[in-house]
């Protein structure tokens, strides 16, 4: 099964979630930073509930997460889950440029006239 990424500022974080079974989860969301910033809810299982301790409201991450499937016993509803592996915290002014990004020029190239009459 293939792994994703997507990086984002973290909206919102859970507290864990403990079941009578031993099974402990933990969830969270991050905002998109696509033309269309989108809310997506992530959850961590078990001992990778720890990758959040320290995480906060507003802070730049980058997920990498699997995409789960699961059915009801009596095939009447699907359920999809974002299961991350992996939380990055990311540095505000460390951002990687994109391939959009080009540098501005400090000064005009050599031999640029300023031919604007003002």
């Amino acid at each position: 099964m293939s792994d994703y990424q997507i990086t984002g500022s973290v909206t919102q974080v859970y507290p864990s979630q403990s079941f009578p079974s031993g099974f402990i989860k933990r969830e969270f969301v991050v905002t998109t930073e696509d033309e269309y910033p989108q809310p997506l809810k992530f959850e961590v299982l078990k001992e990778k509930c720890a990758l959040l301790d320290g995480i906060t409201v507003g802070e730049r991450v980058n997920v990498r997460f699997r995409i789960r499937g699961s059915v009801t016993k009596d095939g009447e509803r699907y359920f999809v889950n974002l299961q991350a592996w992996a939380v990055d915290r990311l540095e505000m002014g460390n951002a990687a440029p994109s391939a959009n990004d080009e540098p501005l020029p400090s000064q005009p190239p050599p031999g640029a006239d300023d031919d604007m009459p003002f």
